[in-house]
């Protein structure tokens, strides 16, 4: 048996430093933080390996947007699952800036001052749907004119062209995604602003058409042509389930690494841990994986920064 060790802290370690105490600690989300690491670190040096990411919107709000774009900007994933709040934030945060807020605070009173509370970042209405309409409608009448019926992949690629002459363009999870020809799948595409400026258009424009099927088609000859296929995984719902679903058509996951908070017990997909889908065939028997249990605002960046150390 591996003895567990205390964690030693020095000054000028690096993050891999302090990865590697984490699991020689042997102690609980430690261990298997440094874990998920390793697993990173084997799927994405395979180069017949197709490599998923999915991730919830409310990250986006967050500054942990940065981590979702230097991890597209260094070209480590294959392709991307999200929800449509991804786009929202995304697109919004190019154009306004979102703020410091608090839990604590008085949402009656935020309310009446036009502010909506995603946690303890406060999104006023002019930075959220405002702007959105005011920006997209323009942007779909320029697509309206090229092709009349879009998946989803195909649409965020487009607006993500259309941020390159913005100043803040490179701040852009789109961007990157468009820039670096990475796709990014949005099953629920209605499900948010962007999807509802999309439905806006739609009422004078009947021809105007999403094709999801196009999507499906895509995500399809992505899984049936891998090799091998891995996913970082954050948070649950439809996002998460959209790639393990998938990979159940090629036998499953070869590797996972997955971050929730969310608990096991109330039979929830977002708190399902790796191993039940094994029993769906949705990660392979032989598979590589771990659950690490935590804010994904803060493990993402640690685990992201050790990865960008490995792979250079």
């Amino acid at each position: 048996m591996k003895p567990v060790k205390d964690i030693k802290l020095q000054n000028g370690m690096t993050s891999n430093d302090i990865i590697k105490e984490f699991y020689e600690s042997g102690g609980f989300t430690a261990k298997k933080l440094a874990e998920g690491v390793d697993i990173l670190e084997d799927m994405i040096k395979q180069k017949d390996c197709t490599v998923f990411l999915s991730f919830p919107a409310c990250i986006i709000s967050t500054g942990t947007r940065g981590v979702i774009r230097e991890i597209l900007k260094r070209k480590l994933v294959d392709a991307v699952i999200t929800t449509c709040g991804t786009l929202d934030h995304d697109l919004a945060r190019v154009w306004k800036n979102y703020y410091h807020g608090t839990f604590n605070a008085d949402d009656k009173h935020l309310h009446k001052k036009g502010i909506n509370r995603l946690g303890n970042i406060f999104i006023p209405l002019e930075c959220y749907g405002t702007v959105l309409e005011e920006r997209m409608q323009p942007i779909l009448n320029d697509l309206y004119k090229i092709n009349k019926k879009w998946s989803t992949k195909d649409i965020i690629w487009e607006f993500g062209k259309h941020l390159e002459s913005e100043k803040n363009a490179e701040e852009s999870i789109m961007y990157w995604a468009w820039k670096n020809k990475i796709p990014i799948f949005v099953p629920g595409i209605t499900d948010g602003a962007f999807g509802s400026q999309l439905w806006m258009y739609y009422q004078e424009h009947r021809d105007f058409v999403i094709d999801l099927f196009s999507d499906e088609q895509d995500l399809s000859d992505i899984v049936f042509n891998s090799k091998k296929m891995g996913a970082l995984i954050v948070g649950g719902g439809i996002s998460k389930h959209h790639v393990i679903w998938w990979a159940q058509f090629k036998d499953g996951l070869d590797y996972a690494v997955y971050i929730t908070t969310a608990v096991e017990h109330d039979g929830s997909l977002s708190g399902a841990r790796m191993r039940e889908a094994v029993s769906w065939g949705k990660i392979k028997e032989k598979g590589t994986y771990v659950t690490v249990e935590g804010d994904a605002t803060v493990l993402l960046p640690l685990m992201s920064l050790a990865l960008f150390e490995r792979i250079k």
